[in-house]
């Protein structure tokens, strides 16, 4: 497949708003968890969108809008005059539940003032491909549009389905991503009846002690381009999507399979896509909720992908600070490996004090560690996983600036 040419990126999460203050945070250990759940404490709608905009769209959407203009202004982009013909650019933006707090509120409405009282914008607001079609409404772009809808694999598929876009050359540029804004009262009791949420109100993963993950809310965005357009404007690649992979567990619908033979599918067919071995890799971003479940059975998929090679990668979790975002998970966590690939720095699982040695050898980061610098023509090559509530496997592998390195041998 056509590698993707990262030219922009952003994010806003718990840790606070901008790309850039998501990796100084999280290298600096810190977390924006609180009082058992990572909200956006520091993202005010209104400092970043028009009255108009805040009133007609759902949070999920708002934090889209705003990764999304961090991702265009890093790229260069002027907005009003895009170096695209607009029918070339295209908008992937994956999310799992979409806008569960428009909907809760609009229930309440209809609960204690009555059904003429319901917001006609409930549905636009709430509909899973809103962020995407604002997206496309406020930039003008015309190209294919839509939501990737995997649970937590979701913000992953999306950045891989825009890749195999522009791969078939049915676009010049996708913006892609992922979005989440669902911490309610509501969520968290199903997840916690579940056994899924952690109920001493920590989120450790990997650590002996894990007992589940806390929600938090995000988003994370990617303009991708091909090699060639973004040369032929003059833009710098910040990094590369080298690879995507993915699969299905055809398991069960919450429960992973046992083994995790297709999650590590997965990670195979990204590594064989992006033309890596697991020696090139310089760090895993894992999906690692922090339940006991999941963290077992991700660490015996990556061992399952990547051999011996596990035991020297450094492997962190982005959810140790940011709480687990669902769909924008892996759009985050992208954005969060892109980072540490490009400032050769890894950022710790926050918290981590006595991990757990059921989960086999591992190299896991407990304190900000760096990465061996980037050399000329060898870029670092960071891997970030996700898996979602329905078997939904994903793998990207990514790359700091620079030429990728040939493959080695059979893969």
């Amino acid at each position: 497949m056509t590698a993707g040419v990262i030219t922009g990126f952003g994010a806003v999460t718990p840790l606070g708003v901008g790309a850039d203050v998501l990796h100084d945070r999280a290298v600096a250990g810190e977390s924006g968890l609180a009082g058992g759940v990572g909200r956006c404490a520091g993202f005010k709608p209104g400092d970043h969108l028009s009255r108009q905009q805040v009133r007609r769209t759902d949070r999920f959407t708002q934090l889209a809008l705003v990764a999304a203009a961090e991702a265009l202004d890093r790229a260069g982009w002027q907005t009003d005059d895009p170096p695209y013909p607009p029918e070339r650019i295209a908008c992937v933006i994956g999310c799992g539940l979409a806008g569960t707090s428009s909907f809760e509120a609009q229930r309440e409405v209809l609960a204690g003032q009555g059904a003429e009282y319901v917001s006609p914008l409930m549905v636009p607001m709430m509909m899973g491909n809103a962020a995407a079609a604002h997206l496309s409404l406020r930039y003008g772009f015309q190209g294919e549009s839509l939501c990737v809808a995997s649970a937590c694999a979701s913000g992953a598929q999306a950045v891989g389905t825009g890749l195999r876009l522009l791969a078939a050359g049915a676009a010049d540029a996708v913006l892609v991503g992922g979005t989440e804004s669902a911490t309610s009262d509501l969520i968290a009791a199903s997840f916690r009846n579940a056994g899924a949420l952690s109920p001493s109100g920590t989120s450790v993963p990997f650590d002996r002690d894990r007992d589940g993950f806390l929600l938090g809310e995000g988003a994370g965005v990617l303009l991708l381009e091909t090699a060639t357009g973004a040369a032929a404007r003059g833009a710098p690649a910040l990094g590369t999507v080298l690879g995507y992979g993915a699969s299905s567990d055809a398991h069960h619908l919450t429960a992973p399979e046992p083994g995790g033979r297709r999650a590590a599918a997965a990670v195979t067919r990204a590594l064989a896509d992006a033309a890596v071995t697991p020696r090139d890799i310089a760090y895993v971003n894992a999906h690692g909720t922090g339940t006991v479940l999941n963290d077992q059975l991700e660490c015996d998929a990556l061992r399952l992908a990547l051999g011996e090679a596990l035991t020297t990668v450094p492997l962190s979790s982005s959810k140790s600070s940011l709480g687990h975002l669902l769909g924008a998970a892996g759009a985050v966590e992208a954005v969060a490996t892109l980072q540490a690939l490009r400032r050769a720095t890894a950022p710790p699982t926050v918290g981590l004090r006595r991990p757990d040695e059921r989960l086999g050898p591992l190299d896991l980061v407990r304190t900000a560690r760096p990465l061996p610098p980037p050399q000329p023509g060898r870029p670092l090559i960071g891997l970030s996983t996700s898996f979602g509530f329905g078997g939904h496997n994903a793998a990207l592998v990514l790359a700091s600036p620079g030429t990728p390195p040939p493959a080695k041998g059979p893969r």
